[in-house]
C-alpha cells in the first residue's frame, strides 16, 4: 500500500493568536489538482510565489492542535519554517530536481 500521509516537525513552529506554538503535522501526498486551483486564485494571478500558500494550506491536514490550516495560517509561518515545508513537499512528492524529477509548482525560489 502506498503511504500517502506523512509526519512532520517545524523547525520553529507556528505561533498562534493566543500564544500557543504548534510544530508537528500531517502533509499529504499532492493531486495534480492541489496544482491547478492555486493558479485559479487571484492573489497567485497577482503574486505568482502565493501558489506556494495555497498548495500548503492544502495539503497540510493538521498542525499540532489546530482544526483548521488555511493560506492566513501557512502566511504566519516564520521563513525558515516555510522553507522546511517547502523542501518537504518537494521530497515526498518525489519532485526534487537532483532525481530528475520534473519541478512543482511549489518551488522555493518563487
Amino acid at each position: 500500500m502506498i503511504q500517502t500521509e506523512f509526519e512532520f516537525t517545524l523547525p520553529k513552529g507556528y505561533l498562534d493568536q493566543d500564544g500557543n506554538l504548534h510544530r508537528r503535522g500531517i502533509m499529504r501526498l499532492s493531486t495534480a489538482l492541489d496544482e491547478i486551483v492555486p493558479l485559479r486564485d487571484p492573489r497567485v494571478k497577482a503574486n505568482p510565489a502565493y501558489a506556494t500558500i495555497i498548495i500548503l494550506a492544502r495539503v497540510i491536514t493538521c498542525l499540532g492542535a489546530l482544526e483548521e490550516i488555511n493560506p492566513a495560517v501557512v502566511e504566519g509561518f516564520f521563513a525558515c519554517d516555510l522553507n522546511y515545508l517547502q523542501q518537504f513537499y518537494r521530497h515526498i512528492n518525489d519532485l526534487d530536481p537532483e532525481n530528475g524529477a520534473p519541478q512543482a509548482a511549489l518551488n522555493s525560489e518563487e
